[in-house]
């Protein structure tokens, strides 16, 4: 089942995110579906930490990034959604390639929407699980 309320594209999603810290880390979104958000993030000199692993930071940008998108584009027309908690369990530090994070929903309630990140490396092996929750605001 659809699960967005507003019109949702990877082109709706790239052009709202120009001139941002997702776009200067070169995070690409690739894939909308029913209900879910699949995009990615490169593992290079932009992303990495001085011991040449991808930074978990950059992970918990991604996941930040997919689910307060999917957020965004599955509440109720002007509500907006704002980030209450996420949390990142790191389960492996690759090194090349890409991280690739799909985010679905968990709960999507009236006041709060949580979203699981699962991100995987070019070899389809988790390095991090992620899950954030969202405080749906009511218009003002």
């Amino acid at each position: 089942m659809r699960i967005w309320t507003h019109p949702i594209s990877i082109e709706l999603l790239t052009e709202s995110h120009r001139n941002t810290a997702p776009e200067r880390l070169g995070m690409e979104f690739l894939e909308v579906g029913d209900d879910f958000i699949r995009g990615r993030v490169p593992v290079d000199e932009r992303t990495r930490q001085p011991y040449g692993r991808l930074h978990g930071g950059v992970s918990v940008v991604l996941a930040e990034t997919l689910g307060s998108c999917g957020a965004a584009y599955s509440c109720p027309p002007g509500h907006q959604v704002v980030g209450l908690d996420i949390n990142a369990n790191h389960l492996r530090g690759p090194t090349e390639g890409w991280v690739t994070g799909i985010t679905r929903p968990v709960h999507i309630g009236r006041s709060t929407q949580v979203w699981q990140i699962d991100m995987q490396d070019d070899q389809g092996r988790l390095t991090c699980v992620s899950r954030i929750t969202m405080a749906v605001l009511s218009p003002r």
